[in-house]
């Protein structure tokens, strides 16, 4: 206590002082305690205390920051600790058990895969036909079965055409596990070529389609019905063509 007021009874500091007064006095602001928490939240690795420094406003003291957060969170239900030379927010370990789960390794994602689900974010709604007109090669039931279960496709209804073939569109998960707000959020041709992703001189007529951002059905379409037709239909198909790999869209065997 007798610290604390023998710095206030100081005379004001010059600018160039009001740092190390700061330190002694151990201040630390709320802004930089928000700073650090939204940077180490946000960071998929542990964040130093010198690359954390630049970020937080003038006269603050990284460390002294990152100590004082952790006294912040020291009994909730995370945790503030220091990890591989760094600082990350962990679960408490007395509540590790109840967030345990068994982690499954992510499937790799091919461009077989890739050129699918792209298709039917910008052709949608699009049925399996048009998804192979537009890639000029066969597309295995498989490939749409993977997209499915990752959550990125659903069925979305049948065209009005011989056959009443299934329409296939894009899901919310798809937006949220690209950072997409809608479907008009997709990059455009322009920025595209602006990305390297297009080659601009070879470019020349190529056009790209404008997915609206409503999810119900078109003018074409008829609701999804929930009957067998689907699986026969599907199964159909399945047993007219070799079943191809999701991976690399090559026959597998």
């Amino acid at each position: 206590m007798d610290r604390v007021l023998k710095l206030v009874t100081l005379p004001a500091a010059p600018d160039e002082d009001r740092s190390a007064v700061l330190r002694l006095e151990g201040h630390v602001s709320e802004q930089a305690l928000r700073i650090a928490e939204a940077v180490i939240f946000a960071s998929d690795k542990p964040v130093t205390a010198a690359a954390l420094a630049p970020l937080l406003p003038a006269q603050s003291v990284a460390s002294d920051v990152i100590e004082r957060l952790a006294e912040r969170y020291a009994d909730r239900g995370v945790n503030l600790v220091a990890v591989a030379g760094g600082y990350a927010f962990r679960t408490a370990q007395d509540l590790a058990f109840l967030v345990a789960r068994e982690r499954e390794e992510p499937r790799k994602i091919g461009r077989a895969a890739l050129e699918v689900l792209a298709i039917i974010a910008y052709h949608q709604p699009v049925t399996r036909t048009e998804i192979e007109d537009i890639r000029g090669v066969a597309t295995s039931k498989g490939t749409l079965d993977f997209l499915m279960e990752c959550g990125w496709v659903r069925m979305r209804g049948r065209r009005r055409t011989p056959g009443r073939p299934v329409t296939y569109g894009t899901t919310p998960e798809f937006l949220d596990h690209f950072t997409l707000d809608r479907l008009s959020d997709l990059p455009g041709i322009e920025e595209l070529k602006g990305a390297g992703f297009i080659d601009a001189a070879a470019a020349g007529g190529l056009s790209i389609p404008s997915p609206g951002d409503d999810g119900g059905l078109h003018a074409d379409e008829d609701a999804l019905e929930s009957d067998l037709f689907l699986a026969l239909s599907e199964s159909r198909l399945d047993e007219q063509e070799p079943e191809l790999d999701p991976q690399d869209g090559q026959p597998k065997g």
